[in-house]
């Protein structure tokens, strides 16, 4: 296919990259910064999967070497979601521009840019974060028709129990004015059965994270369908009790009651801040207020598929702007240390303490980098999935309410 004519008149950059062929948007955004910035150099930087290193996108299989994910200046900017000048002292004199690469809260990558020395003016700047975020979306899209972009992500072959499970993710982030999520998975290459799934609309966030049973094919078998049971009963409207109750029957129809799915489904209210919240199983929640980490107790119900046409009942509980929601899997509140020790007794609290300022994907991120420390090797016995919320709210008080509440302890 013919590269685009970057040099038509009265086509805006956006334009230009929505016209390109899907493998051919690094290679537009080049032309394009090459003719409207002078830009000497454009590299395009994905982070892997275990958010570990940004992985130039390049002709594939061949591909550059890859750059810390959390240090240097491209890291800097991938974490600080801010964009990082850097100053280069070659044979000529230039400025290389970090700029993050985010779409809907969700953290893609770093596009770097070489520009001449003098040429990193703030406008331009502005201009390029702009571009940045125009570029991250269609490299978004174009996810749907190329496995490029996919494939540059990869330091090594995921397994297929966890090439299924990413397939099934939302992503790893979502931000709107009233909410900020960041979620981390581990071990990312061979991830099995845990999951976190999030769908919002006008005046509500509905939240799941899930804990397949066992591991490998069976575990991603089993959170497939049971994810897409509760997506199938959440897009017809049904409330979250009933939610629960179809996927628990989808589940105990396929396996008979011999495979099950621990989950927790919550649904926040965006007006009021009242949480519903239906607790199938083991995930476990948690809830910063200020300097205080709570752990909110949700009546312990029956993990879905566990017994024939379970009946499920919601709870709720009130979030106030400011609050933080750390939501955990049991392959992290309950991994044991070589002194027997688990992981949530004590370890993840500090962990939480000590990551409170930080923005919720790098506290995700710090909870698993803290389990993997506590256990002592990198290779966990089993799945962790650690889903981070910061509530914003709409600056309405919580509402008054008469269901049952969950207790805080």
């Amino acid at each position: 296919m013919d590269a685009v004519n970057t040099s038509e008149p009265g086509l805006s950059a956006e334009a230009h990259l929505r016209a390109a062929a899907p493998h051919e948007l690094v290679g537009t955004a080049r032309r394009l910064l090459t003719d409207r910035v002078g830009a000497e150099e454009v590299t395009l930087f994905l982070a892997d999967y275990a958010l570990s290193v940004l992985r130039p996108v390049t002709d594939l299989p061949h591909t550059g070497d890859p750059v810390p994910a959390h240090d240097g200046p491209a890291g800097h900017a991938f974490v600080s979601q801010s964009p990082v000048v850097e100053i280069t002292n070659g044979s000529t004199p230039a400025h290389l521009v970090h700029l993050p690469i985010t779409v809907r809260g969700d953290r893609l990558g770093v596009l770097s840019v070489r520009l001449p020395s003098g040429a990193a003016d703030p406008g331009t700047v502005l201009r390029l974060a702009d571009f940045a975020t125009a570029l991250g979306h269609e490299v978004t899209t174009a996810g749907r028709d190329t496995d490029l972009y996919l494939r540059a992500r990869r330091t090594r072959r995921l397994t297929l129990a966890a090439e299924m499970q990413w397939q099934l993710l939302p992503g790893r982030g979502c931000a709107r004015q009233e909410y900020v999520i960041g979620a981390h998975l581990e071990p990312a290459y061979a991830i099995g059965g845990d999951n976190f799934d999030w769908s919002t609309d006008a005046d509500h966030l509905t939240l799941t994270v899930t804990d397949g049973m066992g591991q490998g094919m069976d575990a991603s078998l089993l959170t497939s369908l049971t994810v897409g049971a509760l997506r199938n009963a959440r897009r017809a409207g049904l409330g979250l009790a009933d939610q629960a109750c179809l996927a628990d029957q989808a589940l105990f129809a396929q396996y008979g009651g011999k495979r099950y799915a621990s989950t927790l489904l919550l649904r926040f209210d965006l007006d009021s801040g009242v949480v519903r919240a239906v607790d199938a199983g083991s995930p476990r929640l948690y809830r910063q207020r200020d300097d205080t980490i709570e752990e909110i107790a949700l009546e312990a119900q029956l993990p879905l598929g566990m017994l024939e046409e379970t009946l499920y009942d919601e709870q709720t509980f009130p979030v106030e702007p400011g609050d933080r929601l750390i939501v955990v899997s049991s392959g992290v509140h309950g991994a044991r240390g070589p002194d027997g020790g688990s992981f949530g007794d004590r370890a993840l609290r500090q962990t939480l303490g000590a990551t409170r300022l930080e923005p919720p994907h790098e506290a995700a991120r710090a909870v698993v980098s803290g389990l993997i420390e506590h256990f002592g090797s990198k290779d966990l016995a089993a799945d962790a999935a650690v889903v981070c919320l910061d509530w914003k709210g709409r600056g309405i008080e919580p509402a008054r309410h008469t269901r049952r509440t969950a207790a805080v302890r």
